[in-house]
């Protein structure tokens, strides 16, 4: 075989497989993700891989390196009834991406990349110490932590509208990202950002 016959190194073994390697759960695209938050897109990555068994888990500040749908799974875990049920969870998870493109025939990544950045509030407030009296004050919120506030407020509304309640799980979840991406204040997450900027707005 001649050297001009030889192929590529870099060329994919197979088409079918290097492109379901670029998907999330082998159906859902990550290369077209929109941000419309330019202070919290380094902080939401998207990846397709969605379970990294803790692999950035000893070092600090590299969970944003991590996929957002990970960390949103991470945090649904994080209840007395569902610690360690990370399957389960990611079962219910791909369960509620059908569900969302079924009502919205949109990327559900899409959705919930969208549902973080309503759902992340941009001012709360601190409690400042004069002369033994304390005093609220509103503070800017850092990215990195409005995202984290924002997965926080999605997981707990999951868990609110699932919890003893004829919703099953998927449904809750799909109904949490569906509102919070259209910004439904009557939506668990969007409601307690707005409530915290309220408050912060009342402390300026």
């Amino acid at each position: 075989m001649s050297a001009d016959d030889q192929p590529e190194p870099d060329a994919p073994a197979g088409g079918e497989e290097s492109d379901l390697s670029a998907k999330l759960f082998g159906r859902w695209e990550i290369a077209e993700i929109e941000y419309n938050d330019p202070s919290t897109k380094r902080y939401i990555s998207v990846t397709p891989v969605a379970h990294t068994a803790g692999r950035h888990a000893s070092k600090q500040f590299q969970k944003s390196e991590i996929s957002i749908v990970e960390r949103f799974i991470n945090r649904l875990m994080q209840t007395e009834e569902n610690t360690g049920k990370k399957q389960q969870t990611l079962n219910l998870v791909r369960e509620a991406f059908e569900l969302i493109y079924e009502r919205t025939d949109e990327n559900p990544i899409q959705i919930l990349v969208t549902a973080v950045e309503n759902a992340a509030p941009r001012e709360e407030t601190v409690r400042l110490k004069y002369g033994g009296i304390s005093v609220p004050k509103a503070v800017d919120v850092a990215p990195q932590r409005r995202v984290d506030q924002a997965l926080k407020f999605l997981a707990e509304g999951v868990q609110s509208a699932s919890f003893k309640s004829p919703t099953s799980a998927e449904e809750a979840i799909a109904n949490q990202l569906v509102g919070a991406a259209e910004g439904d204040v009557g939506t668990y997450a969007v409601g307690q950002k707005e409530e915290k900027e309220r408050v912060a707005a009342a402390a300026r």
